[in-house]
């Protein structure tokens, strides 16, 4: 099992400030998460709405990536919005042209399409011109837990047709628990068996445990956000997620490059 961690403090976390961050907190971050092995960064949103004040991380463009120093082993990503995508369905090829050159003129690697359940089948077009472009895509399913088991599997199934990278499904609201997690990965497994991510939300206090269990059931793409800085109560942290995961990552793990971060920040 090759498990990926993903660290989206800067999109989750961007709920907070407008995704305002400074290039000096960025660059700091990322040396963090290059030094516990973090496989991807997420660096916030890529869109085209440009109501109200945002900062960098909500357009998250090649440009302004061009400016960070990026260690060599980090991927990046970027997340987008199905329903802002898809608002423009009559010109989705232009928007997306808006939004992203080919991969290999970019600095991403990856492209994660969020969007709820009735989304999922429109967003599929979205998927298959971002892997046209060679960008690795993970589609995540919001609020999955309010979803019945009928619904959940006709989707995985639908998705098994498609070359999605990962499937990811988020306990939006944090309402999930560790047998509810595991009853909705063995209901996605029963049409989907690619790879599959999750993405906790900490509003019980059960982020942690339930990432935990999710890898302890197959699921081989996690995220985490430093101190759970995220919308609402926050995510997993990530500091505590990656002590977790150490030995399923068999790495050795150095976390105080990491606390140096947070302490400074």
């Amino acid at each position: 099992m090759t498990l990926q961690v993903l660290d989206c403090t800067l999109r989750d976390g961007g709920y907070y400030n407008s995704w305002d961050f400074g290039i000096d907190l960025i660059n700091d971050y990322l040396k963090a998460m290059s030094a516990i092995s973090v496989d991807y960064v997420e660096l916030g949103f890529r869109s085209l709405d440009t109501t109200g004040f945002k900062g960098g991380c909500a357009y998250t463009t090649d440009s302004f990536i061009k400016k960070l120093d990026i260690p060599s082993e980090l991927k990046l990503g970027v997340m987008i919005n199905a329903s802002e995508i898809l608002n423009h369905r009559k010109r989705q090829a232009s928007t997306l042209s808006q939004l992203f050159k080919p991969s290999s003129k970019s600095p991403l690697t990856l492209v994660r399409i969020a969007c709820h359940m009735h989304e999922f089948e429109s967003s599929l077009s979205i998927c298959l011109w971002l892997k046209e472009k060679g960008y690795e895509v993970c589609i995540n399913l919001m609020q999955i837990a309010d979803r019945s088991k009928d619904e959940i599997e006709k989707v995985a199934s639908l998705a098994s047709k498609y070359p999605i990278d990962a499937l990811y499904f988020a306990d939006s609201m944090g309402s999930m628990n560790p047998d509810q997690t595991s009853e909705i990965i063995a209901t996605i497994r029963l049409g989907w068996d690619g790879p599959l991510g999750i993405h906790t939300h900490d509003n019980m206090g059960l982020a942690l445990a339930n990432s935990i269990r999710a890898v302890a059931d197959g699921v081989t793409w996690v995220d985490g956000t430093v101190t759970g800085m995220g919308r609402g109560p926050g995510n997993v942290k990530t500091e505590y997620l990656v002590i977790e995961l150490a030995n399923y990552k068999k790495i050795p793990l150095n976390i105080t490059p990491l606390l140096s971060f947070i302490d400074k920040h």
